[in-house]
């Protein structure tokens, strides 16, 4: 594989007509990064939680960063919507249910980018565009249930662990996952 070219890729909405290529790179980022879970909790969660969530496609919520050779370097979103984790495949986890931005947090939601883009700063980037996305819609507040890997960019941030909870998974492993929480600030203009 040759190393992305220098130019910052671009950050844009996803479409449906990126899903297949979403897949690649949650895989991609899955298999490469997120070495803190074994190889059996990285293929289940592949399997169901790891899976691209299509409402926040829908709600055109979920953002891409798009490299200038049209690969995706990375992706994530956020969510006015119950669900805190897992992807169309996670039925457990799904609550398409409206959240009330005056008393709930918005749902920082779905994380991942490609080994070959990783440390660049590229999650810092989709967190700062869901953040201003999600202050927009009025929230004040936002959560997450972050992967183990995704936890120290997070605490960088501002979020601070609230729960660990463990994701059942197909054939009975158990995913740990961190439940963070961040009182969100208004945007640098």
């Amino acid at each position: 594989m040759r190393e992305p070219e220098l130019c910052e890729p671009t950050l844009r909405a996803a479409t449906s007509a990126d899903l297949e290529a979403i897949r690649h790179l949650i895989a991609a980022s899955v298999r490469g990064l997120q070495h803190e879970y074994s190889e059996g909790q990285r293929e289940q969660a592949l399997a169901s939680v790891f899976t691209p969530d299509t409402q926040l496609i829908g709600d055109k919520s979920y953002f891409v960063l798009e490299a200038p050779d049209g690969t995706l370097a990375a992706c994530g979103g956020w969510s006015w919507r119950k669900t805190l984790y897992g992807g169309d495949h996670h039925h457990a986890s799904r609550d398409a249910e409206r959240l009330d931005p005056a008393t709930d947090a918005a749902k920082i939601r779905a994380f991942f980018v490609h080994p070959a883009w990783s440390r660049r700063g590229l999650g810092t980037r989709l967190l700062e565009a869901c953040e201003q996305a999600a202050w927009d819609a009025g929230f004040r507040r936002s959560e997450m249930g972050a992967t183990l890997s995704g936890v120290p960019l997070y605490e960088r941030h501002g979020y601070r662990r609230m729960a660990d909870i463990l994701v059942e998974l197909p054939g009975g492993e158990k995913l740990p996952v961190v439940r963070m929480e961040k009182v969100l600030v208004p945007p640098r203009q």
